[in-house]
């Protein structure tokens, strides 16, 4: 004799109930099927949504409970979905930028980039950190910026040949066992992509806002786009996209080209549903300065360039007063 299940014995003993002796009416029997299919639908409804709640709880004590930054007020994640695009020329004149703008603001950068750490040499920085009593890691500091980055901690040349669990350690390192001091922003220069270390870094520590680097190139806005919705869904504010290399104009005739494409960053912030925080020139002195480590914001103050990212800077600064009201 076949066995039957609980669930398909009440179903059977609901529709004996249902059904009288006899012959029903065709309307009679049309009632009573669509009846079962809305009492079938709203069961479903109920057993998804009890399953959806089971699986927030289940994943909510899984994720770690977020701390902040001892001494930091306000933690500013620049990231891109792509390499390539100049997010870490774009964070370390952002920091300076900050710091230009209002000289009584004190700035950090921390480099998240374990695999290719750019900060050090962006910001000419050479040495291993010392440590406090404490034992936590003492920034090393140019340009009134104290800076931390894993290129601190390995030789120059040395590639970093890690697995996950072991960058994940060292990001919480460059989180947890750092004497910033006190800082009102924290410029994290993120790497490229959307994957664990992003996910651990906004999982840790409560984020002010983020900043999406891109060029107007249609490849990299697919990648600036899925950076921007990645920070939706964990509950980061996109303070903006800035549009990198945006325009080279030519030092001898001034003739402007759109080498990369025109206002693609622009249309996908308006798409987005966020601001647009500014253009950043394709220009010579830019890349010069930056593999000089002399940014263009302290090396060249006067330039367009150098006034491009005072203005993202501006921009960043009222966009995070706008999200804090």
């Amino acid at each position: 004799m076949a066995q039957f299940s609980r669930s398909r014995l009440s179903c059977l003993f609901r529709i004996s109930a249902n059904k009288p002796s006899g012959f029903r009416s065709g309307a009679e029997a049309k009632h009573g099927q669509v009846c079962s299919v809305q009492l079938i639908r709203c069961q479903r409804s109920v057993d998804s949504k009890t399953l959806q709640d089971r699986q927030k709880q289940h994943m909510a004590r899984g994720l770690p409970k977020q701390k902040p930054i001892s001494g930091v007020k306000q933690v500013i994640v620049v990231a891109s979905g792509k390499g390539g695009v100049g997010k870490s020329t774009t964070a370390v004149n952002l920091a300076l930028g900050l710091m230009a703008n209002d000289l009584s603001k004190s700035v950090g950068l921390l480099d998240a980039d374990v695999y290719g750490p750019s900060i050090p040499k962006l910001m000419n920085l050479k040495g291993n950190p010392e440590l406090t009593d404490n034992n936590l890691m003492i920034p090393l500091t140019n340009y009134g910026i104290p800076c931390m980055s894993m290129g601190f901690l390995v030789e120059d040349v040395a590639p970093i040949v890690w697995r996950g669990l072991m960058v994940m350690s060292a990001i919480e390192k460059l989180l947890r066992q750092v004497d910033w001091g006190s800082l009102d922003y924290l410029v994290v220069d993120m790497p490229p992509g959307t994957g664990d270390v992003q996910l651990s870094i906004t999982q840790n520590i409560p984020i002010a806002g983020a900043v999406i680097v891109s060029t107007p190139q249609d490849i990299a806005l697919l990648d600036a786009r899925r950076g921007a919705e990645m920070f939706k869904r964990v509950n980061v504010p996109v303070l903006g996209l800035v549009q990198n290399m945006s325009v080279f104009q030519c030092p001898s005739c001034k003739h402007q080209t759109h080498i990369f494409g025109s206002d693609g960053a622009r249309q996908l912030a308006d798409t987005l549903g966020v601001q647009f925080l500014g253009d950043i020139p394709l220009h010579l002195s830019i890349r010069e300065t930056s593999d000089r480590g002399k940014p263009v914001v302290v090396s060249c103050p006067d330039s367009p360039e150098a006034e491009a990212y005072r203005k993202v800077a501006s921009a960043v600064v009222q966009r995070l007063e706008e999200v804090n009201t």
